[in-house]
């Protein structure tokens, strides 16, 4: 399936000095996350267009003009587990938020903490804070039936938010990127509140100046469920791009960290890389690569997620623990191992190692990482449901989800037959750049420009 190329706009590179606001709250967040990368690709993108990003955060405290390290430091202060006091005050501004605007203030530049603090927020010339903003939002839509208004700390052309949030931006165009609907698709994989999710979806559908999606079929779900017109929503799809210092890096010293590290080698194990909950079919994957029974272990990377139980369960099956002989002695060894959170470099290191990336997912808005491993060279296998065959295109092998058998048949052809591997990876990386950032860009432009016009 060939992406259909945008058209290029005649404007693609002006001095247009427009200032836009970008909701931020995943970008704030010390764990990434799948939006805040497409939060951070936006703010890039939209700078190499000529555009002044800005990006809104809710925070735990306003901005003292007098003091801006310690307006800083508040902000970036850790709190990994918050006092019963703070659960308390945070619970009581639920319940009694009021429907009145809150005020954006910019936090001063970043000259206080180290710079692996705030490096997460480089590319954003400025960064506004509201308040408590995400502890509110929603409880205000709930009673209200509104969005929570804010006022920009400057004039401000569009505020794009990177999901549905419910606030809006006064005396701004404001647009909203959807990037699924998971909650109302696969009711029984998430823990939102349906009945809120869908009437906040409806709403901005109704009231927003646009909204943005990331695939084509995540734009057909939309329409069906809400009914928003054709033209008042556009699939942008997502750029892949990875660090070239990463991308490009010496094959013996991703050899060695994978030694050094995980005691791994390059082709010696399977990947998959996403968190644990139940869209991601971790479960099935699982017990398919259990009965396909091959040698190379499987490598799960990720963060904890939700309703994961059975996943964790899984995880720790006995099945998958046995001991090596190592010289004279016995050696543990595991054949399905878990890694938590990982910096961007080891994890790049990993999928440039592994034999395949499994990433047999129940439904997705576009499924970045399988087009990440694509631009490495590694062969993937993906999933027949939701916008996957649409992104992967013939450059994977596509099973269906919900057939443990049909998985495990795909594990089995990926560890045994290296003639595919190695037509899925120049297949791959051909496919990964109907992805380029440049690609991204012209639609951007063409949606930007078409709002601000």
């Amino acid at each position: 399936m060939n992406i259909a190329e945008p058209a290029t706009s005649a404007r693609l590179k002006p001095a247009r000095h427009h200032r836009i606001l970008i909701e931020g709250h995943n970008v704030a967040l010390a764990s990434g996350t799948g939006i805040a990368t497409y939060a951070r690709q936006l703010g890039r993108a939209l700078v190499k267009l000529g555009y002044d990003p800005h990006l809104l955060v809710s925070s735990r405290a306003g901005v003292n003009p007098k003091d801006g390290a310690m307006s800083e430091i508040h902000f970036f202060d850790a709190e990994v587990d918050p006092t019963l006091g703070r659960r308390i005050a945070d619970e009581a501004r639920k319940l009694t938020v009021l429907p009145l605007p809150r005020k954006a203030t910019y936090l001063p530049p970043f000259e206080t903490v180290v710079s692996s603090a705030s490096d997460r927020f480089a590319g954003f010339s400025k960064v506004a804070v509201v308040p408590h903003l995400s502890t509110c939002e929603i409880s205000h839509f709930q009673r209200y039936g509104l969005p929570i208004t804010v006022t920009p700390p400057a004039s401000t052309d569009l505020f794009h938010a990177t999901r549905p949030a419910p606030v809006r931006v006064k005396g701004a165009a404001n647009i909203y990127t959807l990037h699924d609907i998971v909650p109302l698709r696969l009711p029984f994989t998430t823990q939102d509140n349906k009945k809120v999710y869908l009437s906040l979806i409806r709403d901005l559908c109704r009231k927003a100046d646009h909204i943005v999606t990331v695939s084509e079929f995540s734009r057909r779900d939309i329409i069906k469920l809400t009914g928003i017109s054709e033209h008042r929503i556009t699939n942008t799809y997502q750029a892949v791009q990875l660090p070239e210092r990463l991308a490009n890096r010496d094959m013996d010293k991703v050899t060695a960290e994978l030694q050094a590290l995980f005691g791994l080698e390059p082709d010696g194990y399977f990947l998959f890389v996403g968190a644990l909950e139940p869209k991601k079919n971790v479960s099935r994957l699982v017990d398919a690569y259990a009965a396909a029974g091959v040698d190379r272990p499987l490598v799960i990377v990720g963060g904890s997620g939700w309703m994961n139980e059975q996943d964790k369960k899984k995880l720790a099956d006995e099945r998958f623990f046995s001991y090596e002989i190592d010289g004279r002695r016995l050696k543990p060894k595991r054949s399905v191992r878990r890694l938590r959170y990982l910096p961007l470099d080891h994890l790049v290191s990993l999928i440039r190692g592994a034999r395949s990336v499994l990433f047999p997912s129940l439904y997705e808005g576009f499924g970045l990482p399988v087009l990440e491993a694509m631009s490495l060279g590694t062969p993937v296998m993906t999933s027949t449901a939701s916008c996957l065959p649409e992104i992967a295109g013939d450059a994977a092998l596509l099973v269906d989800p919900y057939d443990i058998e049909s998985i495990s048949k795909a594990i089995r052809t990926l560890d045994e037959d290296d003639d595919v591997c190695e037509d899925l990876k120049v297949r791959g990386r051909v496919r990964a750049k109907e992805f380029s950032p440049e690609r991204y860009e012209q639609r951007l432009d063409g949606l930007y420009t078409s709002i601000l016009k």
